[in-house]
C-alpha cells in the first residue's frame, strides 16, 4: 500500500478589496460607541470619502441629549433644535438630500439623510466628497449613518441605570433652561409692544410694521418652548400606543394574546426616560412570560395617579415564571434606576401578576462622589459656580481669574465629564448634589 497526500494548496485568485478591512474596523468601531462619542466616531468614518466642517444628529430617542454632534465649534454651538426640526420635516423620505438651510443661524449647504424608522436625522455641513466623479462614497456615507442610527435605537432602549438618571437631569435642565428664557424674552417683547402702541408714536406705519413682527416672535417663542417640552415629554396614551407597535408582531405570530387595556387620555405625560422603560419593561416581562408553558394570554393595563406610572402585566399560564431569572434582574434594575417599584405575585395554577410602579418625577439626590471625575481643585470650584447658574464673567470675578481662564477650565470640564455643553455640565453637577 502506498502513502498519499493532499495536493498542495493553490494560491486563491480571489483578492478581498483594499477597502475591506478599513470598512470592516469602522463598522466595529462604530458598533462599538457610547452614545456620548457614536457624533464623533461617525464623523472620523465619513471623513476620508466625505469632507464636513460639521456632523450633527438630531434623534428624540434620547431625551435628554437629542443633538450629538462633532466639528467646528461655531456650527454644533449654535445649532438648534427648532432648525433641525424644520429640517427634518421638509425631507420627503430616507432618499439623502443637498440643499441649503439654516443652520447655526445663517444660511449652510448641507447633505442631510433620515432614518425612517427612528425618525432621526443626520445633517452634514459644507459637504465636499473626496472624489466627486464616483457615487460610491454617497452609497457608504447612507449606510454608515443606518448603523448609528440602530445603534442608538438599541443603546436607548438597553440603556443602563447611569445613562438613565444622567438623561433624565438632562432633560429638566433643558426645559427648566427654557421656561427662564421664554418668560425673559416674552417679558421683554411685551414690553416692547406695549411701547408701540402708544399714541405718544406718530409714526402709525412703523408702530404697525413692529408690531407685527414682535407679535409673531412671541409666538414662535412660545412655539419654541412646546417644542423643547414635547422633546422630554410624551403623552401617557401616545406611549402606550408605540407600546402596541413594538408588540404588534408577537400577537400576530406567537398565537399568544396579547391584550392592552390602554391608559386614560387625560393622564399626565410621561417624562421620556420613563417612556422609553416603561416600554422596554412590558417588553421584557411580555417575553419572560410568553417562554412559559401552557400561556395563551397575556394582559397589560397602564395607568397614571398623577404622580407615578402604574403597570399591571399579567398572564393566564400555570405560575411557573421564574423570578430570579437574570433576565427578571435586568428589569428590576431598570426600574429601581428611576426609583420605582416591581413586585411579582406568582400564584400556582393561576399565573403570574406584575405591577410595577414609575415615579414621574425625578427624586432629590444627595450629594454624590465626584472623585471618578478627577477635577482640579480650581475645576470642581467653577463647576459648582456653573451649577449655580452664574457666567463666565461672574465666576472669573467671583474666583479673581481672567476669563478666559474660566474658558479653559470649561472644556476642560466638558472633557473629563463626557459632556457637549454648559447645559449637560449643570444637570449632571445637579445631579450629583452640586448646586
Amino acid at each position: 500500500m502506498t502513502a498519499t497526500t493532499d495536493p498542495p494548496l493553490k494560491e486563491s485568485t480571489v483578492t478581498v478589496p483594499e477597502l475591506s478591512w478599513p470598512l470592516l474596523q469602522t463598522v466595529a468601531a462604530l458598533a462599538d460607541a457610547p452614545l456620548t462619542q457614536i457624533a464623533e466616531r461617525l464623523r472620523d468614518a465619513t471623513l476620508p470619502h466625505l469632507g464636513s466642517s460639521a456632523l450633527v444628529i438630531f434623534t428624540e430617542d434620547c431625551t435628554g441629549r437629542p443633538q450629538k454632534k462633532a466639528g467646528e465649534e461655531e456650527i454644533i454651538s449654535r445649532v438648534s433644535i427648532a432648525e433641525l426640526d424644520t429640517l427634518r420635516a421638509a425631507l420627503p423620505d430616507q432618499t439623502p438630500w443637498f440643499g441649503e438651510t439654516e443652520l447655526a443661524g445663517r444660511p449652510r449647504p448641507v447633505l442631510a439623510l433620515k432614518h425612517s424608522p427612528s425618525n432621526a436625522l443626520l445633517v452634514l455641513t459644507d459637504p465636499h466628497p473626496a472624489d466627486p466623479g464616483h457615487e460610491a462614497w454617497l452609497d457608504l456615507v447612507t449606510y454608515l449613518w443606518g448603523i448609528v442610527a440602530r445603534r442608538i435605537q438599541e443603546k436607548v432602549a438597553d440603556a443602563p441605570p447611569s445613562y438613565l438618571l444622567e438623561s433624565r437631569a438632562a432633560s429638566a435642565e433643558r426645559v427648566r433652561v427654557t421656561a427662564e428664557l421664554t418668560d425673559l424674552h416674552s417679558t421683554t417683547l411685551e414690553t416692547l409692544l406695549a411701547a408701540l402702541r402708544s399714541t405718544s408714536l406718530d409714526h402709525a406705519t412703523a408702530r404697525s410694521t413692529v408690531t407685527d413682527l414682535t407679535a409673531k416672535a412671541l409666538v414662535r417663542l412660545r412655539t419654541l418652548s412646546d417644542r423643547t417640552t414635547d422633546l422630554v415629554e410624551e403623552p401617557v396614551a401616545t406611549a402606550f400606543e408605540r407600546l402596541r407597535e413594538d408588540l404588534r408582531p408577537l400577537t400576530k405570530f406567537s398565537g399568544i394574546e396579547v391584550e392592552f387595556i390602554k391608559p386614560p387620555l387625560n393622564g399626565r405625560a410621561l417624562p421620556g426616560e420613563v417612556a422609553h422603560a416603561a416600554r422596554a419593561v412590558v417588553r421584557g416581562l411580555v417575553l419572560a412570560m410568553m417562554e412559559q408553558p401552557d400561556v395563551s394570554r397575556v394582559r397589560t393595563q397602564w395607568d397614571c395617579d398623577g404622580e407615578n406610572l402604574l403597570i399591571n402585566v399579567r398572564d393566564d399560564g400555570g405560575g411557573t415564571l421564574a423570578t430570579d431569572a437574570p433576565s427578571i434582574g435586568r428589569l428590576d434594575r431598570r426600574v429601581q434606576a428611576l426609583a420605582g417599584h416591581l413586585q411579582i405575585d406568582v400564584m400556582p395554577g393561576w399565573g403570574a401578576d406584575v405591577l410595577v410602579t414609575l415615579p414621574l418625577d425625578a427624586p432629590a439626590r444627595p450629594a454624590g462622589d465626584v472623585a471618578g471625575w478627577n477635577l482640579a481643585a480650581r475645576e470642581l470650584e467653577v463647576l459648582q459656580h456653573l451649577a449655580a447658574g452664574q457666567r463666565n464673567r461672574t465666576i472669573a470675578s467671583t474666583l479673581g481669574i481672567s476669563e478666559n481662564t474660566v474658558k479653559f477650565h470649561v472644556r476642560n470640564l466638558f472633557k473629563k465629564l463626557a459632556v457637549s455643553s454648559r447645559t449637560e455640565a449643570i444637570a449632571l453637577a445637579h445631579n450629583h448634589g452640586l448646586r
